[in-house]
């Protein structure tokens, strides 16, 4: 699995189930706060359908979350389940569950963002977007290219996109600035129309 280290410097997709729950470092995101950033995110990766690690794996997103709220930054929730999993829609499912558990757990007043995978039943987690802890679910791109992310995406009322390599797509260290602009322009707009467009399953 692709491997990523957070802004905060923990290599969140190091953690595989059971996890360990590591304490952030007292004051490490005092930083982010003098500088007004708004959130901040941990990735886990999700390979298999399996109720026990994806459990593991929520817990330790919600007990990172819990830090991080109390830093008064918003916490980004990322538990990406693998689109080339063999059990992709069951891992789904079981994902569904556990986050709306975490979800009814939090105090009064704490809200989450949701960095989700697209699911691969269509609107499976419309009860994450309508849930009131929820501020907003994001899609990632996944692996998928970017005409098959902003399809499957605009399947998926409320849920909008934070693509990273789905974006890049297409663009060149060579290209002239003028090029550059004109792919990354219709990038945007391609992803912009799949966030805001939504069409029937």
């Amino acid at each position: 699995a692709e491997r990523e280290r957070d802004v905060l410097g923990i290599d969140a997709a190091a953690f595989h189930a059971p996890p360990q729950h590591v304490r952030l470092p007292a004051g490490h995101e005092d930083p982010a706060v003098a500088k007004r950033v708004f959130g901040t995110k941990m990735r886990s990766v999700i390979d298999l359908a399996n109720p026990k690690g994806i459990g593991d794996i929520v817990l330790q997103q919600f007990d990172f979350a819990d830090q991080i709220a109390r830093k008064d930054l918003m916490p980004i929730i990322e538990p990406e389940v693998l689109i080339k999993s063999p059990e992709r829609d069951g891992a789904d499912r079981i994902l569904l569950d556990e986050l709306r558990q975490a979800l009814d757990a939090l105090p009064d007043g704490r809200q989450v963002m949701l960095k989700l995978s697209i699911p691969a039943e269509p609107g499976l987690f419309q009860p994450l977007v309508r849930h009131p802890r929820v501020l907003r679910v994001v899609a990632l791109s996944g692996g998928f290219s970017r005409a098959e992310a902003c399809f499957e995406l605009a399947k998926n009322e409320g849920m909008v996109a934070s693509f990273s390599r789905a974006l890049l797509e297409g663009l060149r260290h060579d290209m002239s600035d003028e090029e550059f602009d004109r792919v990354l322009g219709k990038s945007i707009d391609e992803i912009c129309r799949a966030s805001t467009e939504k069409v029937a399953a």
